[in-house]
């Protein structure tokens, strides 16, 4: 059971830094500089590459011989299980920007919790992320300042970014009965003093950017039993073409 159970976590980590890797990279050649173009590209190769790791580390531990193309590329919109916010459309820079600064201070939660597990391999990973996401959060909340404190257009559209994606809050921080086994374990930290800690730093960030939280709230969910919005669908689609096309091809 407990390898199972962790097998679908990592399936989770994994599936969320591909699909939000994904949705970076669709900004390439449209964002709004050259600069930012290369940044936000590198930031989705370093997605990617927690992604692939996460992955093979799910299909190592499940043992059915599923690798990280596999695991890509093979299964369909209700059997992944990455966080609803990353499917969320791009929509303008700022919108982006929003995303990408709340899961870059989940990501710094996650991470560094992680980092202290008792499964070596899962600690390795982490602590090797942790370097990757200190550098996002960086970026994100450099530019969530630039913006929310800039002119009134731009503190408009990361106020409406922020109104959009809010409601997808709600799950990130969500553990199931079996999880909470490893968490006995030391493999999984405990997730509700992580969304404390979460919720306590977007709440001083967003007050000094001079934002405010939805009145509506965070509500929406379904991650973990792969229940997703209409646009994960549109991505794998995408995302699994030439695969699914021309199976076992490689680089």
């Amino acid at each position: 059971m407990n390898q199972t159970v962790l097998a679908q976590f990592l399936l989770h980590v994994g599936d969320s830094q591909l699909i939000l890797s994904h949705r970076l990279a669709e900004w390439c050649g449209h964002a709004p500089e050259l600069e930012l173009d290369i940044a936000l590209a590198n930031i989705g190769l370093d997605l990617l590459g927690q992604a692939r790791t996460a992955l093979s580390l799910a299909g190592e531990i499940e043992g059915l011989g599923r690798d990280e193309d596999k695991l890509a590329y093979f299964r369909t919109e209700r059997e992944y299980r990455n966080l609803l916010l990353c499917e969320q459309p791009n929509g303008d820079f700022a919108q982006t920007m929003v995303r990408q600064w709340l899961m870059d201070l989940y990501h710094l939660e996650l991470f560094t919790a992680l980092s202290q597990s008792q499964q070596a391999d899962i600690a390795a990973f982490a602590v090797k992320s942790l370097k990757e996401v200190k550098y996002h959060l960086r970026f994100s909340t450099t530019w969530m300042e630039r913006l929310s404190l800039g002119t009134a257009e731009a503190h408009e559209k990361t106020q409406q970014g922020l109104n959009q994606l809010w409601r997808f809050s709600a799950e990130l921080f969500e553990q199931t009965a079996d999880e909470q086994q490893l968490v006995a374990l030391g493999i999984l930290p405990d997730f509700a003093p992580l969304k404390a800690a979460w919720t306590a730093q977007v709440q001083t960030e967003l007050q000094r950017f001079g934002l405010s939280l939805p009145d509506t709230g965070a509500y929406r969910s379904g991650a973990k039993q792969g229940l997703h919005t209409e646009y994960l669908g549109f991505i794998l689609a995408e995302l699994q073409y030439m695969q699914r096309s021309y199976p076992n091809m490689a680089w």
